[in-house]
Parts: C-alpha cells; sequence; structure tokens
C-alpha cells in the first residue's frame, strides 16, 4: 500500500493548498495510507462509533466554533476525545487561528497541526483528488503509451521489436505520446488505468540510429499528453510460421495489469506489415467497442444468419 509522510505532504503540496505547519513538529514522519479524510463533527460530542482513526482531520469553521464555545470542563472531555484519535495530522481551513488548546494538544500527541487559506469545502475537494492520485496502486511496465482518437494504447513487445518506431509513425499521423520505455501505470479507481511517463524521460522517446529525440520539440505541443486513461493493451510478437494467430476476433483477449483486466491483442511483426496501421485500427475498433459496436461478432451474426436462410 502506498503512503506518504506529512512531511513529504508539506514538500509536496504547501504550495498548492497552502498548507503551514503550526505545531506538531514531531510527527511529521506520521504516515498517510488513505485518501479518505473527515470533519470530527459530532465525534467532538463524544460520538466515536464513527471515529476513522486512519484518516485526516479536518477542522472548519463549525468545528473551531464550536470548541471556542465550550465551557472549560466541557472543553477538556472534548480534548480528551481528541486525544484518542490517532490521526496523521490535523488541518484548520478557511484562515482560521488554531485555537490554543488544539495547538498544545498537537504537541503533546505529536500530531502535526496544519492551516490552509482555502475554504473547507474546496480544499476538501481538491485534497482528496490529490490523494486519491498520490496514494494510488502504482507499477511500472516497459512500453510505449499512446494516444489514439482518444483511446489509450499501451504498446508492448521484447526490446527491439519496433514499439518506439511504430509510436513515432503514429506521431507522424498526428497522434500523441504519453509515455516512451518505462510507463507508469496507477489504478485510480477499481477499473480505471492511467497511464504517465516519468519526469526524468517526459517527452523523449529512444529511436535507433538517432538517438534520443524530444517529441514536444520536434511536433509540437500538440504531440504530446501528461496523462491518459488507459483502454487497450496491444503487444508486438515476432513472426512465427509455426504459431496461431487470432484471425476472427471473435473472442478478446485480456491482459491483467494492478488487477484490472483490459482488452489485449498480439501483432506478429515481419517486413512489409505496416505495424502503426494495425495498431491504429484496433484503437479504432476499441472505440467502436466501447460505442457499443463490436464489428467481429456483427460478422459472425450476420453470418449465421446467412448459413440458416440456406
Amino acid at each position: 500500500m502506498a503512503t506518504i509522510s506529512v512531511g513529504e505532504l508539506l514538500k509536496e503540496a504547501a504550495e498548492r493548498f497552502g498548507l503551514k505547519l503550526a505545531a506538531g513538529v514531531n510527527g511529521l514522519s506520521n504516515k498517510i495510507n488513505t485518501s479518505r479524510i473527515q470533519k470530527p463533527g459530532l465525534l467532538l460530542t463524544g460520538l466515536l462509533e464513527k471515529l476513522h482513526p486512519e484518516r485526516i482531520q479536518i477542522f472548519g469553521k463549525a468545528e473551531v466554533d464550536y470548541l471556542n464555545s465550550l465551557s472549560p470542563d466541557k472543553l477538556k472531555l472534548t480534548l480528551k476525545l481528541l486525544k484518542k484519535v490517532d490521526a496523521p495530522c490535523f488541518i484548520v481551513t478557511k484562515r482560521q487561528k488554531p485555537p490554543a488548546f488544539l495547538l498544545t494538544l498537537a504537541e503533546k500527541k505529536k500530531t502535526p497541526l496544519l492551516t490552509t487559506h482555502l475554504t473547507t469545502s474546496l480544499f476538501i475537494e481538491r485534497f482528496t483528488k490529490y490523494l486519491e492520485e498520490r496514494l494510488a496502486p502504482m507499477t511500472t511496465m516497459h512500453g510505449v503509451f499512446v494516444d489514439i482518437l482518444g483511446v489509450g494504447v499501451l504498446i508492448l513487445g521484447k526490446s527491439g521489436i519496433g514499439k518506439s518506431e511504430c509510436a513515432l509513425d503514429l506521431i507522424t499521423r498526428g497522434y500523441r505520446l504519453i509515455a516512451d520505455d518505462a510507463v507508469i501505470i496507477k489504478r485510480m479507481s477499481p477499473t480505471t488505468l492511467f497511464g504517465i511517463a516519468s519526469d526524468i524521460i517526459k517527452y523523449h522517446m529512444e529511436v535507433r540510429g538517432l538517438g534520443i529525440v524530444n517529441v514536444k520539440d520536434l511536433f509540437g505541443i500538440t504531440a504530446i499528453r501528461e496523462k491518459k486513461q488507459m483502454d487497450v493493451v496491444v503487444e508486438l510478437t515476432q513472426w512465427n510460421p509455426d504459431e496461431e494467430y487470432d484471425r476472427l476476433g471473435f473472442e478478446e483477449g485480456l491482459h491483467e495489469i494492478l488487477g484490472v483486466k483490459l482488452p489485449f491483442h498480439r501483432i506478429p511483426v515481419s517486413p512489409g506489415r505496416s505495424v502503426a496501421t494495425i495498431v491504429e485500427i484496433a484503437a479504432r475498433n476499441q472505440l467502436l467497442k466501447i460505442m457499443g459496436y463490436h464489428s467481429a461478432l456483427e460478422f459472425k451474426k450476420n453470418l449465421d444468419m446467412a448459413i440458416k436462410k440456406q
């Protein structure tokens, strides 16, 4: 499971979310392992059954005003409840000044207390999306990832089979590169994968005989894309006359990545075959399937009807 410490969070996203450390510096190593966050709300009144201790606790205006309105005795009881909350950190929103007793609690618990100028609703919306992406299950695969007519195509194959050359041919046709050589894949939901490039090799491709080229500089901003949903996987293989290849397409192969199964095609490579054209057709055909039309099954249906009429 992916995690991020509160200290790493501040380094990566402090400017983006206006986060500042107000107290609890000794707890910066606390780990965040879920994108779900929680507003204490009724927890402050003692309703601990709904407490999710692993979540970041957000103190909006309602929570801060409620705490400030409590009598000394009730406040003491409420602070005892908060001591039981083993959250990675507390965050106070809307430019509110954290109450002194909350700062003291954060120091004693070694729980970082952060502040942000953003309103509670806006912060929760943006911050949750950030954590979902940051903590998403991830893997890296050797291949090329391209966007063809809005269809994310992952091209796999052994080194030297022609993956980058195929992608370069597709780029010259107006399609877009997301990543070459090392594709970082994240699962953003139970059934959705996204592919991105690492910061080091972003926009670059290796073309044998030429070396490293910058696709963005050569073809312009329209030839690249930062991130794309993955829709289909294509594997380039060396042509083997003794091997059987799918010639009808009635049964669709599947390729599993991070527990998600994607449509899969094996394309044999041999002299004279336009691999880029075949990959483009695979993307166009997948687009038809997404829209509810399966060419091979429609052909089979028409063929069965013609046979029955005879």
